[in-house]
Protein backbone atom coordinates (compact mmCIF):
# COMPACT_ATOMS: atom_id res chain seq x y z
CA UNK A 1 0.00 0.00 0.00
CA UNK A 2 1.38 3.13 -0.93
CA UNK A 3 0.59 7.02 -0.31
CA UNK A 4 -1.52 8.66 -2.53
CA UNK A 5 -3.47 4.50 -3.54
CA UNK A 6 -6.91 3.86 -3.95
CA UNK A 7 -7.82 2.22 -0.22
CA UNK A 8 -8.72 -1.48 -0.92
CA UNK A 9 -12.71 -1.68 0.44
CA UNK A 10 -13.68 -4.31 2.80
CA UNK A 11 -16.44 -5.76 4.93
CA UNK A 12 -15.55 -7.22 8.52
CA UNK A 13 -17.84 -7.19 11.62
CA UNK A 14 -17.20 -5.10 14.63
CA UNK A 15 -17.45 -6.13 18.48
CA UNK A 16 -21.26 -6.26 18.27
CA UNK A 17 -21.53 -7.83 15.20
CA UNK A 18 -22.57 -5.00 12.90
CA UNK A 19 -21.35 -4.97 9.36
CA UNK A 20 -18.68 -2.32 8.21
CA UNK A 21 -17.57 -1.04 5.13
CA UNK A 22 -14.48 1.32 4.41
CA UNK A 23 -16.50 2.89 1.80
CA UNK A 24 -19.51 3.41 3.87
CA UNK A 25 -17.67 6.42 5.60
CA UNK A 26 -17.00 8.30 2.25
CA UNK A 27 -16.70 11.71 2.77
CA UNK A 28 -15.14 11.44 5.80
CA UNK A 29 -11.19 10.20 7.10
CA UNK A 30 -10.94 6.75 8.14
CA UNK A 31 -7.92 5.56 10.89
CA UNK A 32 -7.22 2.28 10.14
CA UNK A 33 -5.16 1.34 13.65
CA UNK A 34 -4.04 -2.14 12.62
CA UNK A 35 -2.98 -4.37 16.47
CA UNK A 36 -1.71 -7.94 16.64
CA UNK A 37 -3.51 -9.53 18.88
CA UNK A 38 -6.53 -7.89 21.56
CA UNK A 39 -5.54 -9.27 25.32
CA UNK A 40 -2.02 -7.85 25.26
CA UNK A 41 -0.65 -4.66 26.94
CA UNK A 42 0.50 -2.25 24.43
CA UNK A 43 -3.19 -3.46 22.41
CA UNK A 44 -4.76 -2.13 25.09
CA UNK A 45 -3.51 0.87 25.20
CA UNK A 46 -3.45 1.51 21.54
CA UNK A 47 -7.11 1.44 21.67
CA UNK A 48 -7.90 2.71 24.73
CA UNK A 49 -5.91 6.10 23.49
CA UNK A 50 -8.10 6.27 20.45
CA UNK A 51 -11.29 5.72 22.67
CA UNK A 52 -9.80 8.32 24.94
CA UNK A 53 -9.33 10.72 21.54
CA UNK A 54 -12.74 9.71 19.71
CA UNK A 55 -14.40 13.42 20.33
CA UNK A 56 -11.14 14.81 18.79
CA UNK A 57 -10.90 12.63 15.65
CA UNK A 58 -15.23 13.74 15.57
CA UNK A 59 -13.66 17.21 15.35
CA UNK A 60 -11.51 16.35 12.75
CA UNK A 61 -13.75 14.67 10.62
CA UNK A 62 -12.23 10.95 10.84
CA UNK A 63 -13.39 7.63 12.17
CA UNK A 64 -11.37 5.95 14.10
CA UNK A 65 -11.37 1.83 13.84
CA UNK A 66 -9.27 -1.10 15.46
CA UNK A 67 -8.24 -4.14 13.65
CA UNK A 68 -7.05 -7.00 15.00
CA UNK A 69 -7.37 -10.91 13.80
CA UNK A 70 -8.97 -11.80 17.00
CA UNK A 71 -13.12 -12.72 16.00
CA UNK A 72 -15.83 -11.21 17.07
CA UNK A 73 -16.69 -12.75 20.75
CA UNK A 74 -12.96 -12.02 22.00
CA UNK A 75 -13.21 -8.47 20.12
CA UNK A 76 -16.86 -8.10 22.25
CA UNK A 77 -15.40 -9.31 25.57
CA UNK A 78 -11.90 -7.21 25.11
CA UNK A 79 -13.96 -4.23 24.44
CA UNK A 80 -16.09 -4.56 27.61
CA UNK A 81 -13.03 -4.87 29.68
CA UNK A 82 -11.43 -1.63 27.81
CA UNK A 83 -14.30 -0.10 28.69
CA UNK A 84 -14.56 0.88 24.90
CA UNK A 85 -17.98 2.61 24.27
CA UNK A 86 -17.27 4.54 21.28
CA UNK A 87 -14.72 2.77 19.26
CA UNK A 88 -15.61 0.24 16.94
CA UNK A 89 -13.26 -2.87 16.74
CA UNK A 90 -13.24 -4.51 13.76
CA UNK A 91 -12.85 -8.52 13.35
CA UNK A 92 -9.84 -9.61 10.60
CA UNK A 93 -10.70 -13.32 11.87
CA UNK A 94 -12.05 -15.07 8.52
CA UNK A 95 -10.82 -15.41 5.99
CA UNK A 96 -7.97 -15.19 8.54
CA UNK A 97 -6.00 -11.96 8.34
CA UNK A 98 -7.45 -11.08 4.83
CA UNK A 99 -7.73 -7.26 5.42
CA UNK A 100 -4.55 -7.06 7.05
CA UNK A 101 -3.15 -8.98 3.37
CA UNK A 102 -5.23 -6.65 1.46
CA UNK A 103 -2.90 -3.64 2.92
CA UNK A 104 0.22 -5.82 2.70
CA UNK A 105 0.77 -5.94 6.63
CA UNK A 106 -0.02 -9.29 7.37
CA UNK A 107 3.07 -11.39 9.33
CA UNK A 108 2.22 -14.62 7.72
CA UNK A 109 4.95 -16.41 10.63
CA UNK A 110 2.87 -14.84 13.36
CA UNK A 111 -0.63 -15.22 12.23
CA UNK A 112 -1.37 -11.68 12.77
CA UNK A 113 -1.04 -8.08 11.26
CA UNK A 114 1.55 -5.54 11.74
CA UNK A 115 1.04 -3.27 14.58
CA UNK A 116 0.17 -0.13 11.45
CA UNK A 117 -2.15 3.01 10.71
CA UNK A 118 -2.96 3.61 7.90
CA UNK A 119 -5.12 7.18 7.07
CA UNK A 120 -7.70 7.36 3.99
CA UNK A 121 -9.03 10.48 2.97
CA UNK A 122 -12.46 11.67 2.11
CA UNK A 123 -11.81 10.13 -1.63
CA UNK A 124 -10.84 6.45 -0.69
CA UNK A 125 -6.56 7.32 -1.07
CA UNK A 126 -4.40 6.54 1.46
CA UNK A 127 -2.66 9.72 2.59
CA UNK A 128 -0.72 7.81 5.61
CA UNK A 129 0.56 4.74 5.88
CA UNK A 130 3.29 3.72 8.87
CA UNK A 131 4.45 0.57 10.26
CA UNK A 132 5.60 0.50 13.99
CA UNK A 133 7.80 -1.78 15.57
CA UNK A 134 5.49 -4.69 17.06
CA UNK A 135 6.00 -3.88 20.87
CA UNK A 136 5.79 -0.60 20.35
CA UNK A 137 3.01 2.06 21.24
CA UNK A 138 2.29 4.62 18.14
CA UNK A 139 2.32 7.80 19.09
CA UNK A 140 -1.34 9.13 18.76
CA UNK A 141 -0.39 12.92 18.36
CA UNK A 142 1.86 12.02 15.71
CA UNK A 143 -1.68 11.13 14.16
CA UNK A 144 -3.87 13.73 15.27
CA UNK A 145 -1.23 16.19 14.28
CA UNK A 146 -1.12 15.05 10.27
CA UNK A 147 -5.12 15.20 10.55
CA UNK A 148 -5.19 18.66 11.58
CA UNK A 149 -2.52 19.37 8.60
CA UNK A 150 -4.37 16.94 6.10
Amino acid sequence: MKIGSEALNFSLKDQDGNSIQLFQFKGKKVLLSFHPLAWTSVCAEQMKALEQNYEEFEKLNTVPLGLSVDPVPSKKAWAGSLGLKRLRILSDFWPHGEVAKLYGIFREKDGFSERANVIVDEAGKVIFFKVYPIRELPDLNEILNFLKTH
